[in-house]
């Protein structure tokens, strides 16, 4: 069973008025409830990144349960909803902005771009420091949200060597659940069977 957004959230109960406080400000002063997941890739419409966002918890919820019992759900909702956060940018400033290039998003599928008044930070610093603001992460939580994109580069050109073979559970599940919604689930890979 897939969780709701809102049902997701009621699944957090030792920081619930730290995330009720994080949620109150990204639906009141961000483009949360709105951003797209990227920019041309995985759920690059209205409202994708949240859409995302819960896909990710809930696959990571499913992957601990089999895997990895121990972890808490609560640690799954907060780094599954919020590991990408840093794509909403800052109050008043979205990290990404409608395409208004033509030949862009008919050519490339590019219906979003990255707000040039946006400071460049790569998403996932940029999410810690946001949740940090309100929530109380642990190390493991920190990890996973730094370093869930695995050994790929992320925007900026951090690679995420420094964690291998020290790598928490809850980051190898973590990348796994983020790779697995975006190109399975979102892009509707097909599962071939031989």
């Amino acid at each position: 069973m897939d969780f709701t957004y809102p049902q997701l959230l009621e699944k957090i109960i030792n920081r619930k008025s730290e995330v009720a406080a994080l949620v109150a400000f990204l639906e009141a002063e961000t483009t949360w409830l709105s951003s797209p997941a990227s920019t041309r890739f995985h759920l690059n419409v209205e409202g994708g990144l949240l859409q995302h966002s819960v896909g990710v918890a809930n696959t990571l919820l499913k992957l601990k349960e089999t895997l990895a019992p121990q972890i808490s759900d609560e640690s799954c909702v907060i780094v599954g909803l919020f590991h990408d956060l840093g794509k909403v940018g800052f109050p008043g400033i979205p990290h990404y902005l409608k395409n208004e290039n033509e030949w862009e998003i008919t050519n490339r599928n590019k219906t979003y771009k990255v707000n040039p008044e946006d400071v460049s930070i790569n998403i996932a610093t940029q999410s810690i420091h946001l949740i940090s603001k309100f929530v109380t992460l642990f190390p493991e939580e920190v990890q996973a949200i730094a370093a869930h994109d695995g050994l790929y580069p992320t925007n900026g050109g951090v690679v995420n060597l420094e964690y291998y073979h020290d790598e928490t559970p809850l980051l190898f599940l973590m990348h796994f659940a983020d790779r697995w919604t975006a190109s399975v689930i979102e892009e509707n890979r097909p599962i071939k069977e031989r």
